[in-house]
């Protein structure tokens, strides 16, 4: 590569009167055609000076001085100090005026003069190189130091005799990867996503996803990525990358089984063990025991469906009753898994929620008897019911698929 472009090291020694140390400094690449003028915009950009409307001068070591011509003519006709000889600093490029191993300066804003000492490197630089490309201004490709602001504000408000404000409590939020917060976010629509799977509408279901906040709904979402993947695979597949990363981060209940089978479908590879096109909703009810006749259930490894024990009483539906004993191998029994499960949900539920008061209030909801209705009726209160309602349904869709992954099943 052919190296036609300086490299010029800029450090801030001081201004308004104060000595800086050690010099906070920029390198920058500069080009065949770049004046003092692009230069000197340069050197104000990367140390930050918001307020350019200061003249800038550069001064060269043979004494002569490179400004606008306004300034340069009144220099000339000053009585004070060596009749300087002006250059315009529009015109004058930097390359055709200065050498490798030059030493000038840089002064910005003439009563505050913020004085910089430039060098320039005995060795010249290729910018492809240096920055990866050949840009129309010079740029730094290096840099260190604390940049002071040019008025010596340190707040907004500052007027150089206020107290400073107190820093706040808590980082921002952005330190805290909390940002942007939940409110910020669309919340996803749950039945527009099921109505999307159930319609096989891959365009629909990608729209409901896109852009909205699905970390409380990846088990339902990731139902719908392998159909997604089968119409619009180009548009799907970050979108099943994204969901196979996040339910590997959660690692909750089934997370793991349903980011692996995602995974196969997004390398076009047949799942591993029995495939059954099950029922999730059902069974994660019958597993929850949602209905207090059931003490469980069946699956038919068949067709998928899922019933609940009454559906095997003659009692209860006569002729249509199921004989589980006709054909064991073709049905699965389900069992009731119990309360605890719902426990821990409400406290995760609680867990999740950002604002510390409302996460107390939950956390003392769910303490001792009657946590159930208290939890609910404030959750209720709070008008989080729906947030509650896909939450607690993702987590519950979870287990069942992790009932199914320990018995051989995945959800074709």
């Amino acid at each position: 590569m052919v190296r036609t472009w300086l490299s010029v090291t800029v450090e801030l020694l001081g201004g308004r009167g104060e000595d800086l140390w050690p010099w906070p400094g920029r390198i920058f690449a500069v080009g065949p055609s770049h004046t003092f003028m692009d230069l000197a915009n340069a050197i104000n950009g990367a140390f930050a000076r918001w307020d350019r409307s200061h003249l800038s001068m550069f001064s060269l070591a043979d004494g002569r001085v490179i400004t606008d011509e306004e300034t340069g003519a009144e220099m000339a006709a000053s009585v004070h100090g060596p009749i300087t000889a002006s250059i315009d600093i529009e015109v004058a490029k930097v390359v055709r005026t200065v050498e490798p191993g030059a030493e000038f300066q840089f002064t910005f804003d003439l009563g505050d003069a913020w004085t910089h000492r430039c060098v320039v490197a005995e060795v010249k630089v290729d910018p492809l190189e240096v920055l990866g490309i050949r840009p129309g201004i010079p740029l730094p490709y290096w840099g260190w130091g604390s940049i002071p602001d040019q008025y010596g504000r340190r707040w907004a408000a500052d007027d150089g005799e206020s107290k400073a404000p107190e820093r706040p409590s808590q980082p921002h939020p952005m330190l805290l990867h909390a940002w942007p917060a939940q409110a910020q976010v669309p919340g996803i629509d749950v039945s527009e996503v099921r109505a999307a799977i159930g319609e096989g509408d891959a365009a629909g279901f990608l729209a409901a996803v896109t852009g909205h906040d699905i970390d409380d709904a990846l088990q339902q979402v990731g139902s719908g990525i392998p159909m997604a993947l089968e119409q619009r695979r180009q548009e799907a597949e970050p979108v099943a990358l994204s969901v196979i990363n996040r339910l590997t981060w959660r690692g909750g209940a089934g997370d793991r089984a349903l980011a692996h089978d995602l995974l196969a479908a997004l390398r076009r590879e047949r799942l591993p063990g029995r495939v059954v096109p099950v029922d999730m909703d059902m069974l994660s009810t019958v597993l929850e025991g949602d209905m207090d006749l059931w003490a469980g259930g069946y699956l038919d490894l068949r067709t998928g469906q899922v019933y609940g024990d009454s559906a095997t009483d003659p009692m209860m539906v006569g002729d249509e009753a199921i004989d589980v004993e006709e054909d064991p191998d073709r049905r699965l029994r389900v069992d009731r898994t119990g309360s605890r499960d719902a426990w821990e949900d409400m406290a995760a539920f609680a867990e999740r929620q950002h604002d510390q008061a409302l996460r107390e209030r939950l956390e003392r909801a769910i303490e001792g008897k009657g946590a159930f209705s208290r939890f609910r009726d404030l959750v209720h209160g709070e008008n989080l019911s729906e947030q509650w309602y896909t939450f607690s349904a993702d987590r519950q869709m979870g287990r069942a698929r992790e009932f199914l992954a320990d018995n051989g099943i995945r959800v074709g």
